[in-house]
């Protein structure tokens, strides 16, 4: 079964340009994500993926793609879906989060995990996007 989380990206970037905010996009960075890494801070980077900030903005299912301008230089952007944190609107944190893990931990979580009891309000399940206000 293909995953919800390029749907649901797609759907809050949608929802931020009928508002008339900005989406941001939150991403942790690694060896496959194309980012200028001057801009990089403790591993992540918040790009803003609004329609003037962009060009040929792509959000497909496996990766997001657009160029920007960065210190004033166009740079290619290549995100893949895996590496995207949160999408939010920057003028008030109205967005969804996503858990990122790396691939070979990912991998290596075939073992099954004891699941956190269902009150606990700070657990979410592995994976899963949850609604939140990102700021």
């Amino acid at each position: 079964m293909k995953s919800t989380k390029p749907y649901l990206i797609r759907a809050i970037h949608e929802w931020c340009a009928d508002q008339g905010f900005t989406p941001y996009l939150a991403v942790k960075v690694d060896a496959t994500t194309r980012v200028p890494r001057e801009f990089v801070k403790d591993g992540e980077i918040v790009l803003n993926v609004g329609i003037e900030a962009t060009h040929q903005l792509q959000m497909g299912n496996e990766e997001i793609t657009f160029q920007a301008r960065f210190g004033g230089k166009a740079f290619p952007v290549v995100v893949p879906i895996e590496r995207v944190a949160a999408i939010y609107a920057s003028e008030n944190g109205e967005g969804m989060a996503f858990e990122v893990t790396d691939k070979l931990a990912a991998d290596a979580a075939d073992i099954p995990q004891q699941e956190s009891p269902p009150d606990a309000p700070s657990e979410r399940p592995t994976g899963k996007p949850f609604l939140t206000r990102v700021k």
